[in-house]
Parts: C-alpha cells; structure tokens; sequence
C-alpha cells in the first residue's frame, strides 16, 4: 500500500518510526529564480467577493486541500477537516445562516472600532459569495481527537496548525489559478448545525473557491514592503 492510501492513525505516545530525507538539493541559481518566481505570483493574490458561477476543476480544488493537508502540525496530530461544499441547496442555507450573524454584527455586536477598519473595504452584511461561488471549503479544527468507541485526547497547537493549513491551502488556490475568500462569519456554530460536524470539531473558516466575475473589482490595496515586515538580526 502506498503512502498516499494508508490511513493514518494517533500513535499516542509511541514512537515514530525514522526514515531517510535526502531531497535533491537544487543549484542556487534555480532556487534564486524559483524563489523570485513564487514571490511574483504570490503577490499577484487577491481576496475575491465577487465570483462566477462557472465551474471549476474539481480536481484541482482536491489538491489543493491535499496540499494544505501537508502542514505541520503541533504533535503531528493534523487536528484539521475540509469540508467541501457543492451543493447549492448547502451552500443557500450557510449564506442564510451566515447573514443572519452578519446583520447582528455590522448593526453593532462587532463594535465600532471595528466596524471602522472594515469601512474602507466596502464589505456588509450581504455575502453573495457564499452561494455565487460554485465551491465552499468549510475548515474545521478537531480540537480532541474523538475515537470511534467515543475516547477523547487532546491535540495541542490547534489554532496554529490550522491556520498554517488554510494559508497553505489559499496558496495552492492561488497557484492552481482558483481565486478565493478567507470568511469567518462569528459566532459559527452554525456551520457545525448544517454539516452535521461531530462534537470535536469547532468551525474554523469558511473558503469561496472559483473564478472571479467577468465585472470583478477589488480595493487597490498596498502591501507592506519586506523592509516594514522583516528584520534581520
């Protein structure tokens, strides 16, 4: 059986067994020019609200969970879950959901320094992208780890090894030519309620995937430049 189609398992304690990593190192020119590559496309990425009803290749959105499924995280113990949303009956009844704690919020809950910092991007209460998208990604944090027989075990590191697994996967999006939209509507135990979760799972994200609209605009925004976000000791 390949590793692709073995089913994991926690080990809970017991000792992993060690195997050789010996990549092929690259030339330092094609890491150089990799690298300015990647640098180029990434910030080329955008966060999209307006998105085309147009399909897109499964497959491709597949993968990109794949990739972000490779994450570390704390303990090895992948304390994540993808839903992929495609039906439109699904996705109706989160967009209801979703704005129903939207309208709370913008008409007061998120207060208004809050309310102040959103101001500049236009954003309300109205999440068309929730159903215009032809795909969500709902992403769960497993915050225990709950056996089959009902046994629980902590997982520890959740809320970062999560949110290293949602930027990886928004990376893959970009990559694969897919645009999308990070969305944490609060509070979100709805999506909990409508996905039929289990109880050790708390909602973490939810992520319109598609093709921007032919008539899309976004904010023209400006970037941090690396001397403002990096520091070298």
């Amino acid at each position: 059986m390949s590793p692709q189609t073995q089913q994991w398992t926690p080990t809970h304690g017991e000792p992993y067994r060690a195997v050789s990593y010996r990549p092929e190192r690259m030339p330092a020119p094609e890491t150089l020019a990799r690298a300015a590559e990647l640098r180029e496309r990434m910030d080329q990425r955008r966060t999209v609200r307006h998105f085309s009803a147009e399909p897109v290749p499964e497959q491709a959105v597949r993968d990109a969970i794949a990739c972000a499924a490779t994450a570390p995280s704390g303990a090895h113990q992948q304390p994540w879950t993808f839903v992929l949303v495609k039906d439109p009956e699904v996705r109706r009844q989160i967009r209801d959901a979703a704005e129903q704690e939207e309208l709370l919020s913008y008409d007061g809950r998120l207060g208004d320094e809050w309310l102040a910092a959103l101001r500049p991007l236009g954003t309300d209460a109205v999440k068309t992208h929730l159903t215009d998208a032809p795909a969500l990604i709902v992403v769960f944090q497993q915050r225990y780890w709950l056996g089959p027989d009902g046994a629980k075990r902590k997982h520890y590191y959740v809320d970062e090894s999560v949110g290293i697994a949602v930027g990886m996967l928004l990376s893959a999006l970009h990559l694969s030519g897919l645009a999308a939209l990070i969305h944490t509507p609060s509070p979100m135990r709805f999506l909990s309620h409508v996905l039929n979760r289990p109880e050790n799972e708390k909602a973490f994200a939810v992520i319109p995937v598609g093709y921007p609209a032919a008539d899309c605009e976004v904010p023209d925004l400006l970037r941090k430049s690396l001397d403002q976000v990096m520091v070298e000791v």
